[in-house]
């Protein structure tokens, strides 16, 4: 019987193992480098893993995803990794490819989302003598990966199968600490031959030695935290970045203070939460008066708030909620105490939650919303929703009121508001939402309500790159339910190589809603829009374009549908597919 070669055995312990710790989900890039990772990842996703940790009695199936593109396949690894809270594995062979996983990597390190990275690479002696396709792979990632080790070949005469299983248990760990949960790179060298085809009696061997090995344990209980009890005094704002979760709702509402949260803060909700915060925070009788700030997550959607907490000479206490990020948010070097938890002292007779300080912010923001309804409404009274009792009437002229207004209404042209406010209407809290770094994030985050909708946005580094394959992956991990996507036009042409699947893989049901203004309008909300010259702005920053989406769905196979106008949006959110959609919505400069 031919011997499997090392590069195989060492393949499949590794990635069995860490199916045993817990990845259900792998994406490969094609490459001859990484040949044995990606067959023993097809072999495993038909097969399974017998003797999982969780149940010894299943058999464990993975996921296998392919894409040609390895920035779309770091990205997809991304979702699947958000939505599921379990490390993906990325498959790359060697050279430029582990370089275009940077970005994903990035954005995961920032993030804090476990990724477990996996790039294979020429041996020691094919290293530094112009040899093809070899570049310096060790530790590429820098500060970005948890923890990095560059694996030398597997030779037939070491312990492969054993140093595959404590590799896997190594770097499982690591990638999910509670404390800092992140990406690990593995940098894994290999001889030819590069693979082999164990027969059946051979892998099921090497399966079992897999199952049977002894792991390397690491300490995986939960990280324990401590819970600091804060007193009730002082004037308190709680704000909620990208990523604060509902935390930041509940010591809002137990300190009985405002909630600033921020549209893919996870506490978007409840009864103090203040809409048009923005502007709330340039009224003085309002931001002068806060004393105290608590911040969750990671805030990135205004100038205000970092502004706020930044300036020194306010005397503003800020308390920094920790959280999983590899950074803790900290304007200026302007935060006083950063914990891990914290609650609200408990009452004392003849004290109280401070009514007044909220019942203003909630005024003003009450105050602040209606004004903007009414500009809106004054603008484009087209939208206004025609009188239900002039359609009850018997007399034939207020019947054709009813009718004119309500064709109106429907013909209506799209606007950013009323873009974000009907995607933002349509989504259930079994829907996932995914927001991309455009001028809609902004705008759904001005004056958007409360809901209480899982929301994601790649937010660590607020890069447009990814978006689509992020959600693709959210899509896979959350099916059946429905994940739309609300990006601008520019965000989608970055990664529109992400609406290519593998061939015979699931096809989710995603809803990429694309506005298309013809190019980077956020650039004109910029202070370079008064400086610049508006021929330079329109080329190098506003970046036009005349780009056929209806065609581009075609290409990939995607559904289209073209909006223009209120009710045809209207349809086109209410008429989700089983499938990949994408929808096109026509929007002004």
């Amino acid at each position: 019987m031919r011997e499997v070669a090392p590069s195989t055995t060492f393949a499949f312990s590794l990635l069995a193992s860490l199916v045993r710790h817990g990845v259900r989900d792998i994406v490969v890039a094609p490459g001859a480098r990484s040949q044995a990772l990606a067959l023993a990842a097809e072999q495993l996703s038909r097969i399974g893993v017998s003797g999982s940790q969780s149940d010894s009695s299943v058999g464990e199936q993975v996921r296998l995803h392919v894409r040609i593109d390895e920035r779309v396949a770091g990205f997809l690894a991304l979702g699947l990794s958000v939505e599921t809270r379990r490390p993906t594995v990325v498959i790359t062979t060697s050279g430029t490819a582990v370089a275009n996983l940077h970005p994903a990597i990035l954005e995961a390190h920032h993030s804090g989302v476990p990724l477990l990275i996996l790039t294979a690479d020429r041996p020691e002696e094919l290293r530094g003598i112009a040899s093809n396709q070899t570049t310096h792979q060790p530790d590429i990632f820098g500060r970005a990966s948890r923890w990095s080790i560059d694996e030398p070949a597997p030779m037939p005469e070491s312990n492969v199968a054993e140093r595959g299983i404590a590799l896997a248990a190594q770097a499982s760990s690591i990638a999910t600490d509670a404390h800092a949960p992140g990406p690990v790179h593995l940098n894994l060298a290999f001889r030819e031959p590069l693979s082999s085809t164990p027969t059946a009696e051979q892998l099921a061997a090497l399966l079992a030695a897999v199952v049977s090995g002894d792991v390397v344990e690491h300490d995986t209980a939960p990280a324990s935290s401590a819970t600091t009890e804060i007193p009730r005094g002082p004037r308190t704002i709680v704000i909620a970045g990208t990523g604060a979760g509902p935390e930041a709702e509940e010591l809002a509402h137990q300190g009985g203070w405002p909630l600033l949260a921020e549209i893919a803060s996870g506490a978007r909700f409840g009864r103090n939460l203040i809409i048009g915060y923005r502007e709330l925070l340039a009224q003085p009788e309002l931001a002068d008066a806060i004393q105290r700030v608590i911040v969750f997550g990671h805030p990135t959607l205004s100038r205000e708030i970092p502004a706020l907490i930044g300036d020194a000479e306010r005397g503003i206490e800020t308390i920094a909620i920790r959280g999983t990020r590899s950074e803790v948010y900290n304007p200026g070097h302007n935060v006083a105490r950063v914990l891990d938890s914290v609650t609200v002292a408990e009452t004392v007779p003849g004290q109280d939650t401070d009514r007044e300080w909220l019942g203003a912010w909630l005024t003003a923001s009450r105050a602040l919303v209606a004004e903007h309804e009414a500009e809106t409404l004054a603008e484009h009274p087209e939208t206004k929703s025609p009188d239900i009792t002039t359609s009850r009437s018997e007399t034939p002229a207020s019947q054709r009121i009813f009718v004119k207004a309500e064709l109106a209404a429907v013909r209506a042209t799209v606007t950013r508001d009323m873009l974000v406010d009907a995607v933002w209407r349509a989504s259930w809290p079994h829907d996932r939402l995914v927001l991309g770094a455009s001028r809609l994030i902004r705008v759904a985050d001005r004056w958007l309500p409360g809901k209480k909708i899982p929301v994601h946005a790649n937010r660590g580094l607020a890069g447009i790159d990814g978006t689509i394959a992020t959600a693709i992956g959210i899509a896979i991990a959350s099916a059946p339910a429905l994940t739309r996507v609300l990006l601008g036009d520019l965000a989608t042409l970055h990664d529109v190589g992400s609406m290519l699947f593998g061939r015979g893989e699931e096809r989710p049901r995603v809803q990429v809603i694309v506005g298309n203004d013809g190019g980077g309008s956020i650039f004109d909300m910029l202070e370079v829009a008064q400086s610049a010259a508006e021929e330079s702005i329109e080329r190098v920053l506003f970046t036009p374009h005349e780009v056929n989406f209806e065609g581009l769905a075609e290409a990939y196979g995607w559904r289209y549908v073209r909006v223009s106008n209120a009710g045809e949006l209207e349809r086109a959110l209410t008429g989700a597919g089983a499938g990949p959609e994408l929808v096109e919505v026509i929007l002004a400069r």
